[in-house]
């Protein structure tokens, strides 16, 4: 929910900090005090358009930021958005917008601190709040979230789901299939290239390490000379003497029958003649270990030479194929797949066709049940949405959920025994033999209204503005509000046109979504309103003044309780003395009661 609203030089609010709670929210004060303006400022930071008009005259920027406490799947959904970007704040229930406007146009994006574009901030904002009324920020009238609405309120997932599963797997084999049909001259082009990369490989017999063992070869035969007189010196050094001396193992033998002398003298000074055998024996194995390492140095250059030969066309292989022998070796296994699918694609292709076939056949059955289970729910939504307009003195209204089918030679096959077998009346709605199809099922689904009696329906998006828009989305929301999760709900004047009972009725339909009972989901609701019948159902009620300060006209919110929330609503109902008192005191006690009564239940 919206937890902090911080506003600084916007409009005619010079600084306006405001702490929210939960429930249901009242914004009560005269015209043009700024209430409005509080909404715009929200529909700012979720990213609404920045006109620099909005920076209040002598300050050079406006600023707008919004707090978010965040339940758990709003923190699922919103999580991947901020760890693509590097959003992650510290506390993972925290969100934090802001926005700002500089007087020479240029906007700021803000998300937990960190500058980003305006298209990130709606992505992040997207869901978060639902202005009614004079903003653009209204789930509503998304023509492609109606589909999801409508599955959401039937309870559609687990079908929809399968739907999905089957789009998936039809995409899947269509491109697979689209990979074999392609050109006849393309696939003979790829057919030899393949074949050539393969021969080519083959040819070669590489083995893994092979190139490392040629490397250490090459070493040794380009650099024999060196390495035969080196091991010369270092064996006669150690084992085999000549002009300059004995070698080193006589001397140390010569040593080791003193140590044996002193020792039956001192036989402390066994482990010192255990020292001299073990050195004996070591010094004895490197002399082994360096002439065979001599026997492996040849001089021969026509070896060299192949060993050059051969790591050239390990280094040509890599260039063409991957960066190491192991990788040449995966391309070529590859190549081999690639080419038997490609040599019997004609097999191939048939068999995808067939599968195709008998997936589209699975997916129309599965579309056309999930079809009928949206037209049964749309019919129990309808009535549902009529049943509260009514209530909200909008008698006559209509409300209905248009499906339509598309035409697509590439769709699902459908017939119209199978329309009829699965209980959908298409009425004179001409069926094609293929009908478009997408992850949602074959229904393009979107809500109609009719306000007023005798209007024809009208897709809700070209409906009227002001309060008859307001009261439809409250009748929507009321209906709607056990699969809604938007948790925050903004009403702006939602009163308009109507009067006080009506206005009562509003107030209960509002407060009953924050305090909703059984699955239905809970929401925070702000509403400015006019009416004291209404606000007197709020569990928060802020009055918005303006106020002269040092020449210039300021905003003001002040937090009412007791007495002085009775006085507001008195002053609401246009009456003054004990009466007017008694009036607004009436309607904090009946609003109360209906609290109570609905919350006993």
């Amino acid at each position: 929910m919206l937890s902090e609203l911080h506003i600084r030089d916007f409009a005619i609010i010079d600084e306006l900090h405001l702490s929210l709670p939960s429930g249901f929210i009242v914004l009560t004060g005269e015209t043009g005090a700024g209430k409005s303006i509080i909404i715009d400022a929200v529909g700012l930071v979720l990213g609404g358009r920045a006109d620099p008009t909005v920076v209040r005259a002598g300050a050079d920027r406006a600023l707008v930021e919004a707090v978010f406490r965040l339940d758990p799947a709003h923190q699922a959904a919103i999580r991947p958005i901020l760890e693509r970007e590097g959003l992650e704040g510290d506390e993972p229930d925290l969100l934090i917008l802001s926005r700002e406007v500089r007087a020479e146009g240029r906007s700021i994006c803000r998300v937990n601190g960190r500058a980003v574009t305006l298209a990130v901030l709606r992505e992040v904002a997207e869901g978060l709040v639902d202005i009614h009324g004079q903003s653009e920020h209204l789930s509503l009238l998304r023509v492609r979230e109606h589909v999801h609405l409508l599955d959401r309120f039937a309870g559609l997932n687990g079908l929809r789901a399968r739907v999905a599963d089957l789009v998936a797997r039809v995409r899947a084999v269509r491109r697979e299939r689209a990979g074999l049909e392609q050109d006849e001259q393309e696939r003979a082009r790829r057919i030899d290239l393949l074949q050539y990369q393969i021969a080519e490989i083959e040819a070669a017999a590489l083995r893994p390490g092979e190139e490392e063992e040629l490397a250490d070869e090459r070493v040794r035969l380009a650099n024999a000379e060196q390495l035969s007189l080196l091991l010369a010196d270092a064996l006669r050094a150690l084992d085999e003497g000549g002009e300059e001396g004995r070698p080193a193992t006589d001397q140390l033998g010569y040593a080791l029958r003193a140590l044996e002398g002193l020792v039956r003298i001192d036989g402390s000074l066994a482990p010192r003649l255990q020292e001299a055998e073990e050195l004996l024996y070591r010094l004895q194995d490197l002399a082994d270990g360096l002439r065979e390492y001599r026997h492996r140095v040849e001089f021969n250059p026509r070896r060299l030479a192949e060993v050059e030969e051969r790591l050239d066309l390990i280094r040509r292989l890599k260039r063409k194929y991957g960066a190491t022998i192991a990788e040449v070796l995966e391309y070529a296994r590859r190549a081999a797949a690639e080419l038997e699918t490609i040599t019997h694609s004609e097999e191939r292709i048939a068999e995808l066709a067939a599968q195709e076939a008998h997936l589209l056949d699975q997916l129309a059955r599965a579309a056309l049940e999930l079809s009928a289970c949206r037209r049964e729910a749309a019919r129990r939504l309808a009535e549902g949405i009529e049943a509260e307009l009514q209530d909200l003195r909008m008698a006559g209204a209509r409300f209905a959920v248009d499906f339509r089918w598309t035409a697509d030679p590439e769709g699902v096959p459908i017939t119209p025994e199978a329309v009829a077998a699965a209980g959908i009346d298409a009425g004179d709605f001409p069926l094609p033999a293929r009908v478009g199809f997408d992850a949602t099922g074959i229904d393009r689904v979107e809500f109609l209204v009719s306000p007023n009696p005798g209007e024809p329906l009208k897709p809700l998006t070209k409906i009227a503005s002001g309060g008859e828009t307001s009261r439809l989305m409250l009748a929507l929301k009321a209906v709607l509000s056990r699969v809604d999760e938007t948790p925050t709900l903004i009403f702006d004047e939602i009163d308009q046109g109507i009067g006080g009972r009506v206005g009562a009725m509003v107030g209960e339909k509002l407060w009953r979504l924050t305090a909703p009972s059984g699955s239905e989901i809970a929401h925070q609701v702000l509403c400015v309103t006019h009416l004291p019948q209404l606000a007197g159902f709020g569990d928060a009620h802020l009055r918005v003044e303006k106020i002269p300060l040092e020449g210039r006209t300021v905003t003001r919110v002040t937090v009412l309780e007791g007495p002085a929330r009775v006085e507001e609503l008195a002053q609401m109902l246009g009456a003054s003395g004990e009466s007017a008192y008694r009036s607004a005191e009436e309607i904090l006690e009946e609003a109360g009661s209906r609290k109570q009564e609905v919350g006993s239940r």
